[in-house]
């Protein structure tokens, strides 16, 4: 049960570390990049932000081949 509990505390740290990036990213203006969808009528609002995870995309590739290099 103990090793359980760990789990969860870790899952949850990991929630509230990428929050705090999607809250860092958003007033930068990530989110809202030319390309992004948004479709707005009446109350319903459908956002999808693919230049954004275009962006994300590379970003976090060219990081990603930067650590492996380093193995």
């Amino acid at each position: 049960m103990e090793s359980l509990g760990r789990f969860f505390v870790i899952i949850g740290l990991i929630f509230i570390i990428l929050g705090g990036f999607l809250i860092i990213l958003q007033k930068v203006g990530l989110g809202k990049l030319p390309g992004d969808i948004v479709y707005q009528k009446g109350n319903f609002t459908f956002v999808f932000p693919i230049v954004t995870c275009i962006v994300l995309s590379i970003i976090l590739s060219i990081i990603l081949n930067i650590f492996s290099r380093f193995k």
